[in-house]
């Protein structure tokens, strides 16, 4: 099988790489081989590379830096999307997805499920949902999967920024406001394999959008006090923190308080399920050791 996957560096690219290798021949395009931002050449890579798959695991993520670059940020998180639903259904193939939390406004009681209305409050969350709708519109084969929250041992995240911070620091302030999911770029890869594989061994699959995070939820403040916890496993020094609320931390762009999302779906449908956060946050810091 030949995969198209889109994105090279970022956090579930590089876990998908990792993984996806036995699937047969991974094709993956980074900034410098497909700028997502225009459509032409989107559309050109596709025609050309003829993949049985396609794997889009590119966005603009800056989600305050979006508040101020709304075109950009529509063009890689919604246009783009589409066209590439477009080209896959020309091609009679799936496109995988991947999504946010924050197409909801977080006031719900409880986690999120699928049937639940999108509200987004910032810019970043209402190009993922244009790119959702832009890609259910088409009406092909997808797999749309919202996620939250993802670190790994690569990159940009919240794991590596609090690693450095906590012990460069004596004292960190963290919000305690918001909820969700901390889910590690492994587990998304994990599961991106054992849907994929599913796929193959059946005629019939429900495509759609569904929810994927770990298991259980924290708050921001929580993830950092087991990331504190593991560095003083391994003997590092970490700071005190204290709990501080999104008023007390004002950014930019506004966050959802409830980012949980109800993942009962992709069991249910599919058969795939997710380790809880703390097991796979370990599971991500035994790799980086």
């Amino acid at each position: 099988m030949k995969v198209l996957i889109i994105g090279r560096r970022g956090q579930v690219s590089r876990e998908l790489q990792h993984r996806l290798g036995n699937l047969g021949e991974l094709i993956v395009l980074g900034r410098d081989q497909l700028d997502m931002a225009h459509s032409d050449q989107i559309r050109r890579k596709v025609q050309i590379i003829q993949p049985d798959l396609i794997i889009n695991a590119a966005a603009y993520t800056a989600v305050d830096m979006a508040e101020s670059e709304p075109q950009i940020a529509f063009a890689i998180n919604a246009v783009a999307p589409g066209i590439l639903a477009e080209e896959a259904r020309a091609l009679d193939i799936p496109l995988i997805h991947y999504s946010t939390d924050y197409v909801f406004d977080g006031i719900k009681v409880g986690p999120y499920n699928e049937n639940d209305t999108p509200n987004p409050l910032g810019v970043y969350g209402k190009s993922k949902l244009a790119g959702e709708r832009a890609i259910n519109a088409v009406q092909g084969k997808h797999l749309i999967l919202r996620t939250s929250w993802v670190y790994s041992t690569e990159g940009r995240n919240f794991l590596l920024t609090m690693q450095r911070l906590l012990q460069e620091k004596t004292e960190l302030r963290v919000v305690a406001d918001q909820i969700g999911a901390p889910t590690w770029a492994g587990t998304l890869a994990n599961s991106t394999l054992a849907l994929i594989e599913r796929w193959q061994l059946s005629d019939t699959v429900s495509w759609g959008t569904y929810h994927l995070t770990a298991q259980g939820a924290t708050s921001w403040f929580g993830f950092a006090q087991a990331i504190c916890e593991a560095l003083r496993q391994q003997g590092k020094p970490c700071a005190t923190l204290l709990p501080v609320s999104s008023n007390d931390y004002p950014l930019p762009a506004a966050r959802p308080l409830n980012s949980c999302l109800d993942c009962s779906r992709l069991q249910r449908e599919w058969g795939v399920s997710q380790p809880d956060w703390k097991s796979a946050l370990r599971e991500c810091l035994a790799q980086q050791a």
